[in-house]
């Protein structure tokens, strides 16, 4: 890996693809990405934070830091949620910043950061008229989601569906380079820091 990787800010929740999100953190590091992760509590119980620390390189956040702690995460060229579950995109979306997940999650999308967000939820749940409201409010703020049900494998044993995340992160990857290649002699505001 060299500096000139981008960084990719991945956001687990507790919802069955987090047992396996190893996988896109793999994918995500193949295709030349520098992955940092941040898991909630409740996703810890879906995946061991050490197993996606050693998929990704780096110590994952399941804290809030403290006042007196350094920032942790780089700056992301990109945030990808997933699992997203129904409790963290409805919180998410009311402003609520008491966990680590949610803070990240509140500051990449005050920053204008490419959020790719993939929703996991009961079919019951995602029926919530607040859910649907809510992935509008944060569709409008800059947020790109996939289908509810986009990560859910194709067969009852079957791998879920990273691809549904990766196409979406590839197209940014590639806009965002499109838009560099086009600028003459531009300042670097790249700043170190957590977002």
């Amino acid at each position: 890996m060299t500096e000139a990787d981008p960084v990719a800010l991945l956001v687990v929740c507790a919802a069955p693809p987090a047992a396996k999100v190893t996988e896109l953190a793999e994918r995500l590091r193949a295709t030349g990405w520098d992955v940092h992760a941040a898991m909630t509590e409740a996703a810890t119980a879906w995946m061991d934070p050490a197993s996606l620390a050693q998929a990704t390189g780096h110590p994952v956040k399941t804290e809030p830091r403290g006042p007196q702690q350094p920032k942790s995460l780089p700056r992301a060229d990109a945030l990808v949620v997933a699992p997203a579950t129904f409790n963290t995109i409805n919180q998410w979306a009311a402003g609520i910043n008491n966990t680590a997940a949610l803070g990240i999650l509140n500051e990449a999308l005050g920053s204008g950061t490419p959020i790719i967000v993939s929703p996991y939820a009961k079919a019951v749940l995602a029926a919530h008229p607040a859910f649907h409201r809510n992935i509008d409010l944060l569709t409008h703020a800059g947020a790109r989601f996939t289908a509810t049900d986009a990560l859910r494998p194709t067969t009852p044993d079957g791998p879920f569906n990273w691809d549904s995340v990766c196409s979406i992160l590839h197209d940014i990857r590639h806009a965002t380079r499109h838009r560099d290649s086009t600028l003459i002699d531009g300042p670097d505001d790249r700043a170190a820091g957590e977002r």
